[in-house]
């Protein structure tokens, strides 16, 4: 079959972008209802409207962008029903997610996640947001790795993505001065193969400051 080098090109235009912007919404690079358009990312990029349109459209059916009856394309501004709504499928998925991958969580792991917590209050004493939220995700990534469960890992990631910037607008309020202490519960229940240990110090972590926002 031949394929159209300039259609492969676009398509690959479009993926870059795509996962280069999906970065940015997961890790909190973006405020709530900062605006994007088609030309400034085009030209922040350098691309064609093509693959901005197309990178957009996949952003806004996953949930990470907005767009409005006006045609108005920006990061989400979640209300208080629908963080609610998303610390509930975090508080469903990434316990059962850590279930699933402590009977493969061996010292090696353990070890890489105290390496990574180490990391996050390095973050937190530089005042750095979206490092802290990039680390504080691949905390939990390397731990849900591990379930070998893709789809429901999939479905985790999605959760991110949709309330990067809203996890951005927390960081301001937590004021945080050390690594969230439920990190080391987390670490501890792995150590000591303590799956309710471990379920309750995940959904504990992963719901705790959202209730700050939604209130």
């Amino acid at each position: 079959m031949l394929i159209d080098s300039k259609s492969s090109g676009t398509s690959a235009a479009h993926d870059k972008l795509y996962r280069a912007l999906r970065t940015r919404v997961m890790h909190g690079e973006l405020i709530p209802g900062e605006p994007l358009t088609l030309r400034g990312i085009g030209k922040e990029y350098g691309v064609s409207m093509t693959p901005v349109r197309e990178a957009l459209r996949r952003l806004i059916a996953e949930g990470a962008l907005s767009l409005s009856s006006s045609g108005r394309v920006s990061t989400p501004e979640l209300s208080s029903e629908r963080i609610e709504e998303l610390a509930a499928l975090r508080s469903l998925l990434e316990p059962e997610l850590a279930a699933r991958a402590l009977p493969r969580a061996h010292s090696a792991l353990i070890e890489r996640m105290e390496i990574i917590n180490r990391s996050i209050a390095e973050k937190i004493a530089k005042k750095d947001a979206v490092g802290y939220i990039r680390t504080n995700l691949e905390f939990h990534r390397t731990l849900y790795l591990r379930a070998q469960a893709p789809a429901m890992l999939a479905m985790a990631e999605t959760v991110w993505l949709q309330m990067g910037p809203t996890m951005r607008a927390l960081y301001g309020r937590l004021h945080r001065t050390e690594a969230p202490r439920h990190h080391r519960l987390i670490l501890a229940a792995l150590n000591a193969g303590d799956e309710p240990g471990l379920r309750l110090a995940v959904r504990a972590d992963v719901t705790q400051g959202l209730k700050l926002l939604a209130t």
